[in-house]
């Protein structure tokens, strides 16, 4: 968080070098130019995506390069132990959900980490409508890692509670379950939905805030259907989906 934040905090300028291009998961997504609930305006938010087989030469530093792929990969160990987890857990052999994302890393799997970064909020600054720092929405995948600061904000959906906040407990790492997973287990595991809000306390608004996110998604052309039989849920191709929700999204 703390490597990611020096670029965040530069100038326009120098980080519009590093734009996310067409083409390959890497780069720069500036303030505004998302929205998880298409319902809002553009999210409050700034962000940089890695993959690892997107790796180019012109990182900003060379430490934000080995800083992401570093936490690439222990994110990608974790996140085949969580799914070894859950295979028990559903009756599958355990290494069920291992085979579906044998390909993290690798141009035949989508999974991605992503540095967020929600930019402070100064008092001149006009907040549109409805507009909030991260608009309601569940993830695409199988599982999200997540990792948060202190600042506080995200808040996620119960059934039957509504919006409660998932305040920030120190050295702790937020699962959320995600659309493919649900449509996996025929809604057994439901996706989270969550939102981040613009904190009502002043002090809170004029401090940025950061998360760091692995987005764990089955490899591209595996084809995702209810494991119980019932098709309740349309076989759907990993890349596809994940192409489908991206589609919105932008």
């Amino acid at each position: 968080m703390t490597i990611s934040r020096t670029f965040f905090e530069q100038p326009v300028e120098e980080k519009i070098k590093h734009v996310r291009g067409k083409g390959q998961n890497y780069g720069w997504v500036a303030v505004e130019t998302e929205k998880l609930n298409p319902e809002r305006p553009g999210d409050l938010k700034e962000a940089f995506n890695y993959h690892l087989a997107d790796d180019p030469d012109d990182w900003p530093t060379a430490d934000f390069q080995q800083a992401s792929r570093e936490m690439f990969l222990r994110c990608t160990e974790l996140s085949h132990r969580v799914c070894d987890a859950l295979s028990v857990g559903l009756g599958l052999d355990e290494n069920f959900m291992r085979n579906a994302h044998k390909s993290v890393g690798k141009k035949e799997n989508p999974t991605t980490i992503r540095s967020l970064y929600y930019p402070p909020i100064p008092q001149y600054v006009d907040i549109k409508p409805g507009q909030i720092r991260l608009g309601e929405h569940s993830d695409f995948g199988t599982i999200t890692l997540l990792f948060q600061d202190d600042i506080g904000g995200l808040e996620v959906e119960i059934p039957g509670k509504g919006f409660v906040p998932a305040t920030p407990i120190p050295g702790t790492i937020v699962v959320n379950i995600g659309d493919l997973m649900q449509r996996w287990t025929a809604d057994t595991l439901v996706a989270t939905k969550h939102r981040v809000l613009i904190p009502e306390v002043e002090f809170k608004k004029r401090k940025p805030r950061q998360s760091v996110v692995f987005y764990v998604d089955p490899d591209n052309e595996y084809v995702v259907e209810c494991l119980d039989g019932s098709k309740k849920y349309e076989p759907v191709a990993s890349l596809d989906y994940l192409n489908y929700k991206l589609g919105i999204t932008y």
